[in-house]
C-alpha cells in the first residue's frame, strides 16, 4: 500500500513553493483590478496613424491625464485606461448614469446606473452625426461632455478613428468601485465562516480547522497566481473573479469533506489501528472518485478557457486553478493537517505524562 501520509512534510513544503511567490508578488502590486474595483474610463479605439500605446500615453499626459494606461489588444485595437471621464455635460452629469448607443430614433440615452457605458452604433442618424463637428467623436458619445473633448483632442492628433469613434466606452465612479471591494470581501469571509462553522458541528474543531486552512491555501494560489501573471503580463480581473473565488471554496470543500467522511467511517471500521494508518486508507479509497471528478471539471474549464468568449476568460481561468489547487490541497493538505496535528498532540501528551512520572511528592 502506497503510504502517502508518510510524505506530509513533501506536501507542505510543495504548497509553501506555490503559495510564498504569489503573496510576494501581491505585496508587489501585482494584483490589476478592472475599473469595476477602482472606478475610471476605458475605452477601446483604432486610430488611422496607428499610434504606439507609448504615443498616446505621451499624449494623454499632455491633456491631463498623467494617470493613463494605454495597451493594445490583439487586434490592433488601443484599450485606454484613466481616471472617470465623464459622458454626460456638465449642466446633467450626475454620480452614475448609463449612456446607451446611438440609434436611428435617438442619438443617445441616459438612466441613473452604477456604471456608464457607450458603444458607437453603425446605424446612428444622420442628424446625430452632424451634431459633432470635425474632428468628429463617436456617434454614441453627447457633444460637449469631458469625454467628447478628450476624444476630440486624440483624433485630432492621430487620425480619424476606426468605425468613426470608439467601439466601447465604459465608466465607473470610484464610490462604486470601493463599495464592489467592501462587499466582495464580506462576501469571501462570511463564506468561510459558514463553512467553518458546518465543518467544526459536522466533524469537530480539528477536522474544521484543517479544513480552513485548505481553503485559505486554494485562495492564496489562486490570487497568487494573478498577481504573478498580472505583474508580468498586465493580467487584470474583474467582479467575476469574486465569483470564481466563492465557486473554488464551495468545489474545495466538498473534496474535502468527501476524504473527511471516509476518515470519520474508517475510524469506526479500523478502530485501534494508529491515526495515520487510518487517513491513509480513506485518502487511497477516495483518490480515484476526487481525482476523475476534477479531470472531468478541468477539461470542461480548458475548452472554455481556448475556445470560449473573452468576457469569461479571467473567470474561467481562476476557476481552472482553483479546481487542480482544490483536489491538491483536499488530498495532500487537509488530511495531512489531521495527521500532523494528532502526532503533535500525542507528543505533548507524552512529554506531560514523562514529567507528571518524573514529580515525587514532597515527604511531610
Amino acid at each position: 500500500m502506497y503510504d502517502i501520509v508518510g510524505k506530509k512534510r513533501w506536501y507542505f513544503l510543495f504548497s509553501a513553493l506555490i503559495t510564498i511567490p504569489g503573496l510576494i508578488f501581491v505585496l508587489l502590486g501585482g494584483l490589476k483590478p478592472t475599473i469595476d474595483f477602482t472606478g475610471g474610463t476605458v475605452w477601446e479605439i483604432r486610430y488611422a496613424s496607428n499610434p504606439t500605446p507609448q504615443a498616446v500615453q505621451q499624449e494623454l499626459v499632455v491633456l491631463g491625464h498623467p494617470e493613463a494606461q494605454v495597451t493594445r489588444l490583439g487586434d490592433g485595437y488601443l484599450r485606454i485606461r484613466t481616471s472617470p471621464v465623464d459622458l454626460l455635460p456638465a449642466a446633467t452629469a450626475a454620480p452614475t448614469a448609463s449612456l446607451a448607443p446611438a440609434t436611428p430614433s435617438a442619438a443617445a440615452s441616459t438612466s441613473a446606473s452604477a456604471s456608464t457605458t457607450a458603444k458607437p452604433s453603425p446605424t446612428a442618424s444622420a442628424s446625430a452625426s452632424a451634431a459633432v463637428s470635425a474632428p468628429s467623436a463617436s456617434p454614441a458619445v453627447v457633444p460637449g461632455t469631458p469625454f467628447d473633448d478628450l476624444e476630440k483632442a486624440l483624433i485630432k492628433r492621430f487620425g480619424a478613428p476606426q468605425g468613426g469613434g470608439p467601439r466601447s466606452v465604459t465608466t465607473v465612479g470610484p464610490i462604486i468601485g470601493s463599495d464592489l471591494i467592501r462587499s466582495s470581501a464580506i462576501l469571501i469571509i462570511i463564506g468561510e465562516l459558514f463553512i467553518l462553522a458546518y465543518l467544526w458541528i459536522r466533524f469537530g474543531f480539528r477536522f474544521g480547522t484543517a479544513a480552513i486552512v485548505a481553503l485559505l491555501h486554494d485562495v492564496v494560489v489562486v490570487v497568487g497566481t494573478f498577481a504573478i501573471l498580472g505583474y508580468l503580463f498586465g493580467l487584470e480581473f474583474d467582479a467575476l473573479f469574486v465569483t470564481a473565488l466563492l465557486t473554488i471554496i464551495g468545489f474545495s470543500v466538498h473534496d474535502t469533506i468527501v476524504v473527511f467522511d471516509r476518515i470519520r467511517e474508517n475510524r469506526i471500521r479500523h478502530a485501534g489501528e494508529p491515526f495515520g494508518a487510518i487517513v491513509n486508507h480513506s485518502i487511497l479509497q477516495t483518490l480515484g472518485r476526487s481525482i476523475s471528478t476534477s479531470l472531468t471539471v478541468i477539461v470542461t474549464l480548458t475548452a472554455l478557457l481556448l475556445l470560449g468568449p473573452a468576457s469569461i476568460r479571467t473567470f474561467t481561468l481562476a476557476l481552472l486553478i482553483g479546481v487542480v489547487s482544490g483536489t491538491y490541497s483536499s488530498i495532500f493538505n487537509a488530511s495531512q493537517i489531521l495527521v500532523a496535528w494528532s502526532e503533535w498532540d500525542a507528543r505533548r501528551k507524552e512529554r506531560t505524562a514523562m514529567a507528571g512520572r518524573q514529580v515525587r511528592p514532597l515527604s511531610r
